[in-house]
């Protein structure tokens, strides 16, 4: 049967504070190669903001259950989105790359504050609606996720630069804030003691962690160097390529929103693996296309087949945490770190010597580790209670 989802101002206020990092996450992540550019460096070494995210990533999946133990999950969620803010304003007065760097570090330690922090609301705010609301709350940062190139490329064609787009991050925080105010609508103070956040996580969460490791890495290999094989292989302009992004991020729109009908009728783990080879098929056109237009329409179809991944990834470990919420959302910032961290450096490195455009065959490789864990996972939960599969799923 259909899981209900009844979306209330909490609903709408947690949507809106994940849709703000998604505005610097999808802002920024395409001005690598600009970046590479201006500080005249390799691919090896541009990509290692990467490096620096995944590092965000591992500090963020640290910190999280001692802050919210503290503070509870809102101040942690609010206080993510001002590290957000301080990051975009760092960006703006920065050049060097070791300050670029230490800011895309922070801001994505201040990143994963949110989207855990979020994660875990939306879970035990919706209960059983939980996965179609993560789903439709990632829907919504996609949807930001597709106007953020748009305006760092504008902005980049009208000779400012990049850095003013990604700056727009500390307007879009401020709206959310006033949102909250002027509707007086708090997230719950839920602590630690409330949710737990200790103890062993089971054995089938350790297969969706691998999952999102494999999916992580082909999110942020796409993300960070589409637009250079856009340059490359398919001989679209620098600012054309930047704001071409926004051609993935408006399939994963779409998809997103799609599936999250499709989470609340059908396993799991069955629209995963439909979501990876929806993926394959994308990147199969994409990636042997030298026609701007058709290199376009494959990054729209790959864009419907990842929306679904990470959402669905961290709904799935949330479900598979043995009703440790907290701890399953701070467990898969580790993946989701060393995705960030590993993954583009590796494609970048492999791009040094090979080109961009057969490094990224790198990307296939992941979906398939990615559905391996998944049919692993889904044949666990038949053997352990075949009863149950389909609602384990």
């Amino acid at each position: 049967m259909p899981r209900v989802l009844v979306r209330d101002r909490l609903t709408w206020l947690t949507y809106a504070q994940l849709a703000a990092w998604a505005y610097f996450l999808y802002g920024f992540s395409p001005v690598v190669p600009l970046l590479r550019d201006e500080q005249h460096t390799s691919r090896a070494v541009a990509s290692l903001h990467g490096v620096a995210f995944a590092l965000g990533g591992l500090i963020s999946g640290a910190l999280l259950p001692p802050l919210v133990r503290r503070f509870g999950r809102a101040a942690v969620i609010w206080g993510g989105l001002l590290g957000v803010c301080v990051s975009a304003a760092g960006l703006l007065l920065s050049h060097a790359l070791p300050a670029t760097l230490s800011w895309a570090a922070l801001a994505s330690t201040a990143g994963g504050l949110v989207v855990n922090g979020v994660t875990a609301a939306l879970a035990d705010h919706h209960g059983p609606g939980g996965p179609a609301a993560i789903s439709e709350a990632n829907a919504g940062a996609a949807a930001i996720g597709v106007v953020a190139p748009l305006i760092v490329g504008s902005s980049v064609a009208a000779g400012l630069g990049w850095r003013p787009g990604i700056a727009a991050v500390v307007a879009v925080v401020v709206a959310i804030a006033a949102f909250a105010l002027l509707t007086r609508v708090r997230l719950p103070a839920v602590q630690l003691q409330d949710s737990p956040a200790t103890g062993r996580l089971p054995g089938r969460f350790w297969l969706v962690w691998a999952s999102l490791l494999a999916t992580g890495s082909v999110e942020v290999c796409l993300n960070l160097w589409v637009a250079d094989v856009l340059r490359t292989h398919a001989h679209v302009s620098p600012a054309g390529a930047t704001a071409a992004v926004s051609t993935l991020l408006g399939g994963m729109f779409v998809g997103r929103l799609v599936g999250s009908r499709l989470v609340a009728r059908l396993p799991g783990a069955a629209v995963m693996l439909g979501a990876l080879a929806l993926s394959a098929v994308g990147f199969a056109i994409f990636w042997p296309a030298t026609a701007p237009w058709l290199a376009l329409t494959g990054l729209v179809v790959t864009g419907l087949g990842i929306a679904l991944l990470y959402p669905l990834g961290m709904a799935l470990a949330v479900q598979h945490s043995g009703g440790q919420p907290d701890l399953a959302a701070s467990r898969t910032s580790y993946a989701v770190g060393v995705s960030f961290g590993v993954a583009p450096f590796a494609l970048g490195s492999v791009a040094d010597r090979v080109g961009p455009h057969l490094a990224f065959l790198l990307v296939p490789a992941f979906l398939a580790m990615s559905a391996l864990a998944i049919v692993t996972l889904r044949n666990r939960v038949a053997a352990a209670q075949p009863a149950l599969a389909p609602t384990l799923d």
